[in-house]
């Protein structure tokens, strides 16, 4: 009842299923279907065979490549800057933002929705 450790509680021995399974050869595991260490093999063996059926229900997309493929990739032709909202007005001229903010467009409101804040 009582472990080694403190705050650690061990299961009594008697009623252990290992203690129960004692006199038998197999422990319960069976003569046929033997007890062995790595039944289906280690790790991810045999996704792309006997374990396929798992593989694709837990984990789609594990195996092979998708998409279109794009030869002699380069990033910096898809680069593009990312700038906050509220700090767009502070890219433009004062003339073209007094200018916005003067007109009854949606860039006007918008411009004046900035001053606002």
């Amino acid at each position: 009842v009582n472990g080694d450790k403190k705050g650690e509680v061990k299961m009594t021995l008697r009623l252990r299923k290992n203690s129960k399974e004692g006199g038998d050869v197999t422990m319960g595991y069976g003569r046929v279907g033997k007890h062995r260490k790595h039944p289906g093999g280690r790790g991810n063996a045999g996704g792309m065979h006997h374990l396929r059926i798992n593989m694709k229900k837990f984990q789609p997309g594990y195996f092979g490549k998708k998409g279109i493929r794009h030869f002699h990739l380069k990033r910096n032709q898809y680069f593009c800057h990312s700038v906050n909202l509220d700090k767009l007005w502070t890219l433009v001229s004062e003339q073209t933002f007094a200018k916005a903010k003067e007109s009854t467009t949606k860039e006007g409101d918008k411009a004046k929705a900035v001053l606002s804040d």
